[in-house]
């Protein structure tokens, strides 16, 4: 499977950072996502005071490459920058060996 990370630094984000980042995740992302032609899923991770990403898998190789070229061209003016304050320190290509759905299911949600 196809997979992109974007990665962004908190180490030196403003107080609060966190929680602006699941509210705009929770109103404004995870519906842009939802849905999109050439991606399989996306998920938001954090580490409070440490890093946001996004994980991307696409569904072909020509979807993964214009989503990056796109992304990477106003990565520093992109919604997370902005709140971050700085533009991701990462934006890298990888495999996604494989996805395992548990006993009690998969939730597409922004906030559980």
């Amino acid at each position: 499977m196809l997979g992109l990370t974007v990665r962004w630094s908190l180490a030196d984000a403003p107080e609060g950072v966190e929680e602006q980042l699941a509210t705009y995740v929770a109103e404004s992302s995870h519906a842009r996502f939802t849905g999109m032609a050439g991606l399989r899923f996306k998920t938001w991770r954090m580490r409070r005071g440490e890093w946001f990403e996004g994980c991307y898998v696409f569904a072909t190789d020509e979807a993964r490459e214009e989503f990056q070229r796109t992304f990477a061209a106003g990565a520093a003016e992109s919604p997370g920058s902005q709140i971050i304050g700085s533009a991701p320190v990462l934006i890298e290509e990888c495999d996604v060996v494989a996805v395992a759905e548990g006993w009690d299911g998969f939730v597409a949600a922004p906030r559980t």
